[in-house]
């Protein structure tokens, strides 16, 4: 066989060979795709775990319960079955929560469960909002909440109540308080998402030459158009948590849950003044 016969043979072995491949890729090419696709899918829904855990928990839950007349429940049939004929929406579930999460909702939509007529019921959160979060992290958490479809509905156990509730007499004696306790209290309920995270609620934390709520609370005592009946910073911050409506800050909505008296014990209580007490 001659040089030129030999290299017709191999280039034709050759062409052969990267015809098969290409076969081979061809035909296995739908199940790669569905492989990167999952695997695609399941990333989003890890970083959007992480993301919600940080922007969405404190009003939706961890487990996107919700929280009891602050913020409805994600994670249940009604949200999936229900909500998109409830809003008049005629899009898909995905582009609504992108939609909801990147623009926030000005009033609440169930007002009758939810507060939100006067300030925003939720903030924006997508930077062309004037929110914090890209669009590519949005999808993530959208990608996480749908991710709860297959079992929502399942019933959350509440957790058992450790103690008496606090109930709504602002002079009960308290035991000692845990500022560190009563911060991770104040996460898990909601609170540092409109006190903090947002400007739904008075800011608790010092910001140029206004002092944290701790310092604020004493002197909340001395202006003019106190309306509630603290006598003592603690009591006025146990007032503004058992009584909300009893004295509503300038500015600001009465949005606060009517029910904190039932809910918290008084320990609880005690520990949440301590944290409010030591940002001064």
């Amino acid at each position: 066989m001659s040089r030129v016969q030999l290299e017709i043979a191999l280039g034709v072995i050759l062409v052969l060979i990267t015809g098969a491949v290409l076969i081979w890729y061809g035909l296995n090419e739908e199940s790669r795709m569905e492989e990167f696709a999952l695997a695609q899918e399941a990333s989003a829904i890890e970083v959007g775990a992480s993301l919600y855990e940080i922007s969405c928990s404190g009003c939706h839950g961890i487990k996107g319960e919700g929280i009891q007349g602050l913020c409805p429940p994600l994670n249940d049939r009604h949200f999936f079955d229900d909500r998109m004929s409830e809003v008049g929406w005629s899009g898909t579930l995905e582009d609504y929560i992108i939609s909801t999460v990147s623009t926030g909702r000005l009033t609440s939509t169930r007002p009758d469960l939810y507060p939100g007529n006067v300030k925003p019921a939720m903030p924006a959160w997508s930077e062309h909002y004037g929110g914090p979060l890209r669009d590519d992290q949005i999808r993530d958490i959208a990608a996480f909440v749908l991710n709860w479809e297959s079992t929502a509905g399942e019933t959350f156990e509440p957790e058992e109540q450790a103690g008496p509730p606090v109930g709504t007499d602002i002079t009960v004696e308290l035991p000692e308080g845990d500022p560190t306790s009563g911060e991770t209290l104040a996460t898990s309920q909601g609170c540092t998402a409109c006190h903090i995270a947002t400007q739904t609620g008075p800011a608790w934390l010092a910001s140029g030459d206004q002092p944290g709520i701790g310092t604020r609370a004493e002197q909340r005592l001395t202006e003019g158009n106190y309306t509630g009946n603290a006598e003592t910073p603690e009591q006025y911050l146990l007032e503004s948590i058992v009584h909300p409506d009893v004295h509503i800050v300038q500015g600001f909505a009465d949005l606060m849950p009517k029910n904190y008296g039932e809910v918290l014990t008084l320990e609880q209580a005690a520990d949440l003044i301590a944290y409010l007490m030591s940002l001064e």
